[in-house]
């Protein structure tokens, strides 16, 4: 069995348990699980993966095989997912940002008895999938705008703010979009929030949305995105400026962290890594022993990172190991309490 697996991070998770994995392999081929994710570059994606990887490796006996596009293309991704499901029979996860495309190829792999996962991003009702396992994105938004207003110059009751968001409509995206205009709005009536606007996915396409709408607005207050390279470029262009505005986004790139340390940037993670595990776990041991798999949604919380905790998160995200250490007892937590299991008609 050949593994598709991707990035510098992943290529050396292997490399560093090669000697398991081939064992594992030789011991029982037959059971094979997989992930497919919808762009295997970005910090977000490659979380999950790893996550995923460690949740099957605690489960022991059991192969995965990881994959994804280069960059967000749904055809592409969609194409994976086919491949995938001829040779990752015991059970597919898919993180997908297009869930249309995948509605009828997903339907067919579970009227085949594939167990099929979504992860982060909900896919569509008439896809057939009966667990999701992702955060309540609009609560992540509310989350991160409290700790902007939190550190908003004492008495401020005016100015603007600006939101950005890095790929409009994606559902995940604008739900965290919405979260943080609805809690501005709550809690600043009198602030005016302008956006969001299109920031771009791609990194250097991202870093110019964010200058223009910096010069545009530069007596802002702050300025939000709802992605991981609206967070390191923000904080870029705050470092290059002096500026004192405030910046926030999602997820938690090393650039990411090491500007939230330098006091440029406040961020909420998604937990990705987690949310990644979670999947694997229940993946393989469904695979491995035949455990039915939750029905619903089963909700992961999202951390907000500041400088008061950002050391902590650095080290925990030093190795794949120390990940996994950190996040033992909350998988536990995830997976054993009710509360956790929500009806998929609360997918927000």
């Amino acid at each position: 069995m050949k593994y598709r697996i991707f990035g510098f991070l992943l290529a050396l998770v292997l490399i560093g348990t090669a000697g398991c994995t081939e064992e594992k392999d030789d011991r029982d081929r037959s059971l094979t699980v997989g992930f497919v994710v919808a762009n295997k570059q970005l910090n977000f994606s490659q979380e999950m993966s790893l996550g995923f990887i460690s949740g099957v490796d605690h489960v022991g006996d059991v192969s995965y095989q990881v994959d994804g596009p280069n960059i967000v293309d749904g055809p592409r991704q969609l194409s994976l997912f086919r491949d995938m499901v001829t040779t990752a029979r015991d059970g597919i996860s898919v993180f997908t940002l297009t869930p249309d495309l995948f509605v009828s190829p997903m339907a067919e792999a579970v009227a085949a008895g594939v167990p099929v996962i979504a992860v982060d991003s909900p896919v569509l009702p008439s896809a057939g999938v009966q667990l999701f396992i992702g955060n309540d994105s609009y609560a992540l938004g509310r989350l991160l705008a409290r700790q902007v207003i939190a550190r908003l110059p004492a008495g401020t009751v005016t100015g603007k703010i600006v939101l950005g968001t890095s790929s409009p409509g994606v559902t995940v995206l604008d739900r965290r979009a919405k979260g943080i205009r609805d809690e501005i709005k709550e809690k600043l009536p009198k602030v005016t929030l302008v956006g969001p606007f299109d920031t771009k996915q791609e990194v250097e396409a991202n870093l110019e949305a964010w200058r223009s709408l910096v010069k545009a607005n530069s007596s802002a207050l702050a300025f939000i995105g709802t992605g991981d390279a609206d967070g390191w470029n923000l904080a870029a262009l705050r470092r290059k400026d002096d500026a004192s505005w405030i910046a926030g986004a999602f997820d938690i790139d090393p650039k990411s962290l090491a500007a939230v340390k330098a006091g440029d940037l406040l961020l909420v993670s998604p937990e990705n890594f987690l949310k990644g595990a979670v999947a694997g776990r229940l993946q393989a041991e469904h695979a491995k022993t035949g455990r039915a798999l939750p029905q619903g949604w089963l909700y992961v919380p999202g951390l907000a990172i500041d400088q008061a905790n950002v050391d902590a998160v650095v080290a925990r995200q030093a190795t794949i190991t120390t990940r996994a250490q950190a996040f033992a007892a909350e998988i536990e937590t995830i997976l054993s309490d009710p509360a956790n299991l929500r009806p998929m008609s609360e997918v927000s």
